[in-house]
C-alpha cells in the first residue's frame, strides 16, 4: 500500500508567511498513536476500523462502522417545526456542577448549521472562531457528505436568530470547513490545549443531535490518542477548498469519548470542564454495518472528536488562504507483522522510496521499519499516513526507524500531500 494510494491528497496553497491568526496561539497536540483500517488489513495496538459504509472488526471482533454525524431528517413541505432556546441560568449555586458551568460559558459559542441543496438537506453544529463570523464545522456538514459542492448555508445562533452563511473553504483531508456568516453580538469560542486531554478528563459535547439546538451531554476521554478511517466528504468537482479529487477514505486523529454524540453533533463542540474547545466532534462508531454512505445510526458510547489543536491550525489556513495543506512522505508503506498470527503490527515498512521526495532526502531506505513520526508512535501504515497528514506541508519532524535490528533516526522535512 503506498502513501499516496492510502490517502490521496489534494493540491493546497500554504499560508502566507506572516499572516496573523485570527484567535491566540496555542501549541500544537503532543502527536498521538492508534490507527484506523481498512477491512481485511493487520490491526495495529488500539486499532479502530471506521469506514463509512464497509465495516470491518476491533476489539474482541467486534463489527464497527465510523458514521458522519450530520442529521439527515430535513421537515417536509409545509411541517413545521418549533425549537425552545433554554438559555443556561443558574438560580441555585448549590446545585451548580463542572457540567453546569462548562455549558453555561460554551454554549453561546456552538451554532446549527443547515446545508441544503435541490432535494437534499441536513443540519450540524460548527463552533464560533471569532467575533467577525469564522465558524468551524466538518466538510461532511457544508458538502452533505459530499453530494453538493455549493450547498446554501444558513446558520442558526444560540439566541436563536438565523442568518446566511458562505463556506469559506474546505478541507476533505481534515473534515474539516469554514463557514462565515455577518452578525452582531457573535461569542468566540474558548480553546483548550488539546495536548493535554489526558483518559477520564470529563468531556462535554455541545450541539445539534437531530436538529435539537443547544443540546448537552457529558462523558469522559476514553482515549486522547486514536486514529480512525472513514470515507472522504470532497464534493465532486469542487473547486471551493482543498480538494481536487474525491477520495475513498481519510485517516484523521481522534479523541474518543462516551459523551453521548448523535446525528446532528458534527462540527459541534467537545469541551472540558473549563468550558474550553478541546475538539471538533466529527464521528461515531456504531455495532453492525451500514448499507449506504447517507445511513444514520445513534450512540453506543463511542464517539470521535478532531482535537482543537489540529483543528485550528486547519482553520487558519482556510481562513488565510481557502485551502489547507498537509504534509507528505512520498514513499510505499506496508503493515509490519509484529507476530505470526495475531494480526498486531509493529511499525510501517518502507516499500519503496520515490526519488526527490522527503523521506528519500532524509535517507529512509526501503526495509525500513518507521515506528514513531512527529512524537506520534506508528504500529502500521494507516497510523503513518494519519500522522504525516496532520502536519502542515513543509513541516519539519523527527522520524524514527528500525534498520537491520538497531533502532535511527532522522529529521524529515514533510513535502506537500496533492492529489492523485
Amino acid at each position: 500500500m503506498s502513501e499516496h494510494d492510502h490517502l490521496r491528497p489534494s493540491n493546497n496553497a500554504r499560508t502566507g508567511a506572516g499572516a496573523d491568526p485570527p484567535w491566540p496561539e496555542t501549541p500544537r497536540a503532543g502527536v498521538v498513536a492508534a490507527t484506523g483500517r481498512k477491512p481485511g488489513k493487520r490491526v495495529g495496538a488500539g486499532v479502530l476500523v471506521a469506514c463509512l459504509v464497509a465495516a470491518g472488526s476491533f476489539g474482541g471482533g467486534v463489527a464497527a462502522v465510523a458514521t458522519s454525524i450530520w442529521n439527515t431528517a430535513a421537515p417536509a413541505a409545509g411541517d413545521t417545526q418549533t425549537t425552545q432556546y433554554t438559555p443556561v441560568i443558574v438560580n441555585n449555586p448549590e446545585s451548580v456542577n463542572a457540567v453546569t458551568a462548562a455549558a453555561q460559558k460554551a454554549s453561546p459559542s456552538v451554532v446549527t448549521i443547515s446545508a441544503s441543496s435541490g432535494t437534499s438537506g441536513g443540519t450540524g453544529s460548527g463552533i464560533i472562531l471569532d467575533t467577525s463570523g469564522h465558524i468551524l464545522t466538518n466538510t461532511h456538514v457544508v458538502t452533505l457528505d459530499g453530494q453538493a459542492a455549493n450547498a446554501a448555508i444558513e446558520v442558526r445562533t444560540n439566541d436563536g436568530k438565523v442568518y446566511p452563511g458562505t463556506i469559506v473553504g474546505t478541507d476533505p483531508l481534515s473534515d474539516l470547513a469554514i463557514v462565515h456568516i455577518t452578525a452582531p453580538g457573535l461569542v468566540a469560542a474558548s480553546l483548550a490545549d488539546s495536548g493535554k486531554v489526558k483518559v477520564g478528563d470529563t468531556a462535554i459535547a455541545i450541539g445539534a443531535p437531530l436538529g435539537l439546538s443547544g443540546t448537552v451531554t457529558d462523558g469522559v476521554v476514553s482515549a486522547a490518542n486514536r486514529t480512525i478511517e472513514t470515507a472522504s466528504s470532497a464534493a465532486p468537482g469542487s473547486q471551493n477548498g482543498s480538494s481536487g479529487a474525491a477520495q475513498d477514505s481519510i485517516s484523521i486523529n481522534v479523541i474518543q469519548t462516551d459523551a453521548a454524540i448523535n446525528p446532528g453533533n458534527s462540527g459541534g463542540a467537545l469541551v472540558n470542564t473549563s468550558g474550553e474547545i478541546i475538539g471538533v466532534n466529527v464521528a461515531i462508531a456504531s455495532a453492525g454495518s451500514a448499507s449506504s454512505s447517507s445511513a444514520q445510526s445513534g450512540n453506543i458510547g463511542v464517539g470521535f472528536s478532531i482535537p482543537v489543536n489540529d483543528a485550528k491550525r486547519v482553520a487558519q489556513e482556510i481562513i488565510a488562504t481557502g485551502t489547507a495543506t498537509h504534509g507528505q512522505l512520498g514513499l510505499s508503506v506496508q503493515d509490519k507483522a509484529a507476530g505470526t498470527s495475531s494480526g498486531f503490527t509493529a511499525g510501517a515498512e518502507v516499500a519503496a522510496v520515490t526519488s526527490g521526495s522527503a523521506a528519500d532526502k532524509a535517507g529512509l531506505k526501503a526495509g525500513d521499519v518507521i515506528t514513531e513520526l512527529g512524537g506520534r508512535t506508528v504500529t502500521d501504515a494507516s497510523e503513518l499516513t494519519a500522522a504525516a497528514r496532520e502536519q502542515a506541508a513543509g513541516a519539519t519532524v523527527k522520524a524514527t526507524f528500525d534498520r537491520d535490528g538497531e533502532q535511527h533516526s532522522t529529521d524529515v522535512t514533510l513535502g506537500a500531500a496533492t492529489a492523485g
